[in-house]
């Protein structure tokens, strides 16, 4: 994530030069940039990509394992306030994802084309902003997403092994310390473009995933092991109070996108109207799986859901659904982790 080696090129040219030039050519001659472009604009600015491949990164960006918390949310809220807090909040994201992206389309065509939220805080609010609070900022969320990417990658791949090995030695930091080790060698990819492919393959672990968790879940809420099911709220007014903050928390930060601009630099241009589109195809999988997993697990579980809904599949040390579906869901969790790990190892400040 440190700026690109300058080696020089045999005609005298350092590589950064030379890549910047073949990046301007494949822009149209309108945009242009005010100072030369470091190694974070780089690494976004690859250009190529059509609305389908910028539904591939925000699909990934948004839709990730952290999903299968929303049962628990649902739970803290009720019925009627978890389902409309989950409308109303992705209507908003919806809505505020779209007029950043109409902004930014403003600027490209006018030939200022801004790549990352710094870019945009360095031409609103001036070049402080942009590198001392909004860089900082948002190298922080997407530092903080890739630390428990990695920690819960490594839990997913424990329950692998102590489904197949109910004895096994083996400790959490050693799964965790491989899945940091996979996330190192995906963070050497030259380009946000050049992981559409792994966010293709993880929009379709999404759908598998989700499904999975969701079918289970009506699996165990029709069989004669479920729990007892109570949609109540447990506790008094003071836990009410916290469950509500605690549960909109997780919707928003679910929800959450902090490489909205980082992903529209990689469509190629026009840029008009293409991440419209491409935010089309990532809702209409958000919703299908945000809403399918919440109120499933919900329903199943009641106010029993856990902070996963795959805590609730097992029960006194025996699982409540076939140790194939089991495994099944891990192994798609886990393989998702790897391309959200990569697009938030975008460089962003350096």
């Amino acid at each position: 994530m440190g700026t690109m080696a300058s080696n020089p090129a045999p005609n005298g040219r350092s590589r950064r030069e030379d890549l910047q030039n073949s990046i301007h050519g494949e822009l149209s001659e309108e945009t242009s940039f005010s100072e030369p472009l470091d190694a974070g604009a780089l690494f976004v600015l690859k250009s190529k990509g059509s609305w389908l491949h910028c539904g591939y990164h925000l699909t990934t960006s948004i839709v990730a394992p952290a999903l299968l918390s929303l049962p628990l949310a649902v739970a803290q809220l009720g019925w009627a306030a978890g389902v409309l807090t989950l409308l109303v909040a992705g209507a908003v994201t919806f809505y505020s994802y779209t007029l950043l992206s109409l902004v930014l389309e403003q600027h490209a065509l006018h030939g200022n084309r801004l790549l990352r939220f710094r870019d945009m805080a360095h031409h609103v609010l001036g070049p402080g902003w942009g590198r001392y609070y909004i860089g900082p900022l948002q190298f922080s969320l997407c530092f903080t997403a890739v630390v428990a990417g990695t920690l819960l990658a490594g839990q997913s791949m424990k329950a692998i092994y102590l489904l197949e090995q109910p004895d096994g030695t083996m400790k959490l930091y050693e799964f965790v310390i491989i899945s940091g080790a996979i996330t190192l060698i995906l963070a050497q990819f030259p380009s946000f473009h050049s992981l559409r492919h792994f966010n293709l393959i993880s929009l379709i672990l999404c759908l598998a995933y989700s499904a999975c968790a969701t079918a289970g879940s009506i699996y165990i809420g029709h069989s004669s092991r479920s729990p007892e099911k109570d949609y109540s709220l447990p506790g008094d007014r003071q836990d009410h109070l916290f469950d509500v903050f605690n549960a909109v928390s997780i919707i928003a930060t679910t929800y959450g996108n902090g490489i909205i601009p980082e992903i529209q630099a990689t469509i190629a241009p026009p840029v008009k109207g293409k991440m419209f589109k491409g935010l089309c195809l990532c809702y209409s999988v958000v919703m299908s799986t945000f809403f399918s997993v919440a109120v499933s697990g919900y329903w199943a579980f009641g106010n029993q859901a856990r902070s996963n809904i795959l805590f609730n599949f097992t029960a006194d040390g025996r699982t409540l659904i076939p140790k194939w579906s089991t495994y099944n869901q891990q192994m798609k969790c886990l393989r998702d982790y790897s391309p959200t790990q990569r697009k938030n190892n975008t460089p962003l400040v350096m």
